[in-house]
């Protein structure tokens, strides 16, 4: 999906959802969505996702966060079905009129579909946990989810902005990834960085050195090179990507963090 298609999907909508994932928001927020969306005059709705993955405080702290910028913010679990009424009220407290279309837009593997699909309360649109996987939205399509509410799911806001991470880890399908020791390797160090025990307890492997830490999970799982024996770090490191996504590797950024570091910037 381009630009334009996205600014025609935003122009055609009363309310747009922009969802993040509530792990790290800031990384899965889109400014130039932002600035379409000012632009267009429609009314923007954060959609905090995943809230099941982070504790309950921060998922707080993070919708407190937005509302200090002047943003409409709501945290969900999807999987859960939690917070689903409370977002269902915010989409019609921010439409102009009702009946209103509403458009969801959002980073590859946000929860853009999953947001729909319990919005609605039963599937409606195809959803899958990992990039480029059978179910991967790829074209717009609409879908009622009640009276009032007429929702445009879209494949989500490509390329994918942010640093090389964020490119790689949202808009590349695992098994087509070139290097996924090198990629599993930079979600280690972003999740150490944040959660220094969340190894710990994913994996019981007490380590901080990427390559050790993939070599004890290869080593754990029986996976070796045929011929050397060595451990098969690549399928290791496929392993961790994947539980990154699945939210099997706790992780989560703290708002609280953010804010005195923005707080000292200003001082």
């Amino acid at each position: 999906m381009n630009w334009g298609e996205v600014r025609r999907v935003i122009d055609s909508a009363d309310v747009v959802l922009h969802v993040l994932d509530i792990r790290d928001p800031l990384s899965t927020f889109s400014r130039r969505v932002e600035s379409i969306v000012e632009r267009s005059g429609k009314t923007l709705v954060l959609v905090l996702n995943k809230s099941d993955l982070v504790p309950r405080e921060i998922a707080e702290a993070w919708k407190e966060y937005f509302a200090g910028k002047g943003y409409r913010a709501v945290y969900v679990s999807v999987r859960r079905h939690q917070g689903t009424l409370i977002l269902r009220r915010e989409i019609k407290r921010s439409a102009p009129i009702l009946p209103a279309t509403v458009a969801v837009v959002g980073f590859p593997k946000t929860g853009k579909s999953s947001v729909i699909n319990a919005l609605k309360g039963r599937h409606s649109a195809p959803t899958s946990p990992y990039p480029g996987s059978p179910g991967y939205t790829r074209g717009v399509q609409y879908v009622r989810v009640d009276r009032d509410i007429l929702m445009i799911d879209t494949p989500g806001v490509i390329p994918v902005e942010g640093d090389l991470f964020e490119r790689i880890i949202r808009g590349t399908p695992i098994e087509l990834i070139d290097d996924p020791v090198g990629v599993a390797s930079m979600v280690i160090k972003r999740v150490l960085e944040n959660n220094p025990d969340s190894l710990k307890i994913a994996y019981g492997i007490d380590s901080s050195n990427p390559e050790e830490i993939l070599e004890q999970i290869a080593i754990k799982h029986g996976w070796f090179y045929k011929k050397t024996r060595e451990p098969l770090i690549e399928e290791a490191a496929r392993k961790v990507i994947r539980d990154f996504h699945d939210g099997i590797i706790p992780y989560y950024v703290d708002p609280r963090k953010i804010k005195r570091v923005e707080s000292s910037g200003q001082g």
